[in-house]
């Protein structure tokens, strides 16, 4: 074992309270192009995972083999994240997660480590592959211990190799007795797999998870690790395939994709010489009801930032002052009601409706004059809920609707607690009743579209504030004029908003982070080589 190795020098590390920076490279103007050439890393469910590794197994490779390829990758990553480490505390479960903690002890103790293991079931009552690992540790010398409520962890890093991803209910009992022990060691935690207590579908707590500073998982990288609750307990996720290619089991689809910066090199191209204003789409923005102007004006300085060649806002005519003194390159338009609106979306390529329109009369008649076009539209804040409760039965394909947890529960009939147990299959269900495309915002943005799930892991705390969503709608409005309504815009719309979150954070911190802060440096991202961006 002790030479055993890994090809997790080619894994993923996905680092989410520390967003890396990006290079790109050189260039002068952009445009959107093709989205990229390499597509994104597909996600996938437990039971999907679990298909993949029972496959490669009947293809030929021993079921034991893998599982030391999976210990030696968490091996390998434990050793790189904490190099001076010289004591393990390991907790291992039943099954083949809690097989991969007892090779890892047995890795350890061959590498002079003090190896404290834990044992959450009885090694008496172990069998197959888990059985065989847990002779391995013993006969490295490592000693395996029953796990008791109060049992202190001697090791400067603990290895959770608790509960994997077949876990199908609550945590409860024992393990749910040693994960909070786990996390009020305070410790730094290595999860094998998955966090125990996180359901790897949806990135939900089932009662209960570990809270770790990195996670490695093995075979398939799934989707409950990057949205929902997940944030708080992945910490650095790293993916280590095995050896095992996913892709190759092509009549299993995975759930969605996941992401990434890389993208934007290939996404933002230069502009052609000859391009003019009248080639990058025409965004016009409804919004604004009397005393509610700011989002508005948000939206459309984010759409002209993003590119857009011209950006036009119908507002209240209170505001228009405001507009011309915070952008005077925006259009800006007083209307009082639908009638005002003819010309004006006739002109456009896509339509904003929704920043700060209010569910009044303002807002029903901007909403009301955006279904009757045929324009794309980006669906946000209160047309949500106007299109929730006074607008049932709208559905059409070429529009997005941007809901956090709340307004889609009202979208579907449910509670935001609700949406949140599953944020995959709500945004699913969205597009199932809506059609079109949707963007399930929050901790792991999600799209949902024909072309399946997209899953951002960009993005900050300091997004916590008002106005964000507006920013979002703005630039999913520029990239639809510029690139038309796709799969592929409303995944580059997401991604430039939370990487521009995350450089703004850099700067000056996440605590006081506004809106308006995030298009100088959305501008930035989507205009590779700037000087700006370099220095950033």
């Amino acid at each position: 074992m002790a030479g055993q190795r890994s090809d997790c020098s080619a894994m993923l590390t996905y680092k989410p309270r520390r967003p890396k920076r990006a290079a790109y490279p050189s260039a002068k103007g952009v445009i959107v192009s093709s989205f990229i050439s390499q597509p994104p890393r597909p996600l996938y469910t437990a039971d999907q995972a679990g298909d993949i590794d029972r496959r490669t197994i009947a293809a030929g490779t021993d079921g034991f083999a893998l599982m030391q390829r999976a210990a030696a990758g968490a091996w390998q990553h434990l050793r790189t994240r904490w190099p001076e480490a010289r004591a393990l505390s390991l907790l291992c479960g039943g099954g083949n997660n809690g097989g991969d903690g007892y090779v890892i002890a047995a890795l350890a103790a061959q590498a002079g480590l003090a190896v404290q293991c834990l044992a959450l079931k009885p090694v008496e009552a172990l069998a197959g592959d888990a059985a065989r690992a847990a002779a391995m540790a013993r006969a490295a010398g490592v000693p395996v211990e029953e796990w008791q409520e109060g049992s202190s962890l001697c090791g400067e890093v603990v290895v959770d190799a608790m509960l994997g991803t077949g876990l199908g209910g609550e945590v409860r009992g024992a393990y749910r007795r040693a994960i909070e022990a786990v996390n009020q060691a305070g410790k730094p935690v290595l999860a094998v797999d998955v966090p125990s207590g996180l359901a790897a579908d949806s990135g939900a707590l089932l009662g209960g998870a570990v809270r770790a500073d990195a996670t490695v998982t093995f075979i398939a990288d799934k989707i409950g690790l990057y949205t929902g609750q997940a944030p708080d307990h992945v910490g650095e996720v790293a993916f280590c395939p095995l050896g095992v290619n996913a892709r190759a089991q092509s009549d299993i689809v995975p759930r969605g994709v996941l992401l990434d910066e890389r993208q934007l090199t290939e996404a933002f191209t230069p502009r052609r010489r000859t391009a003019h204003k009248g080639d990058m789409g025409h965004v016009l923005v409804l919004g604004g009801a009397p005393g509610m102007g700011g989002a508005a004006l948000i939206a459309s300085q984010a759409a002209a930032r993003l590119g857009a060649g011209k950006v036009s806002l119908a507002t209240a005519p209170e505001h228009v002052a405001a507009s011309l003194i915070r952008c005077p390159e925006v259009m800006a338009h007083g209307v009082r009601g639908g009638a005002d609106l003819a010309g004006l979306v006739e002109q456009s390529d896509v339509l904003v409706v929704g920043p700060g329109i209010g569910q009044g009369a303002f807002g029903q008649a901007m909403l009301a004059a955006a279904l009757e076009s045929d324009r794309p539209l980006v669906v946000d804040a209160d047309a949500l809920n106007l299109l929730a409760e006074r607008f049932a039965g709208e559905r059409r394909e070429n529009w997005v609707l941007t809901p956090h947890p709340g307004e889609a529960g009202r979208l579907l009939g449910m509670n935001a607690a609700e949406v949140e147990a599953d944020r995959p299959a709500t945004a699913e269900a969205l597009g199932r009743r809506y059609g079109g495309y949707s963007v399930l915002k929050g901790a792991g943005t999600l799209t949902a579209g024909p072309g399946g799930l997209g899953v951002c892991p960009y993005g900050n705390p300091g997004m916590a504030s008002g106005g964000m969503g507006d920013a979002l709608a703005g630039m999913l409005g520029a990239l639809c004029g510029q690139r038309g309504m796709d799969d592929d815009s409303i995944r580059l719309g997401v991604l430039v908003h939370a990487l521009a979150a995350d450089m703004a954070a850099r700067r000056h911190g996440e605590r006081g982070l506004l809106a308006s802060d995030l298009a100088s440096c959305a501008r930035r991202l989507i205009n590779p080589g700037s000087d700006n961006l370099q220095s950033r």
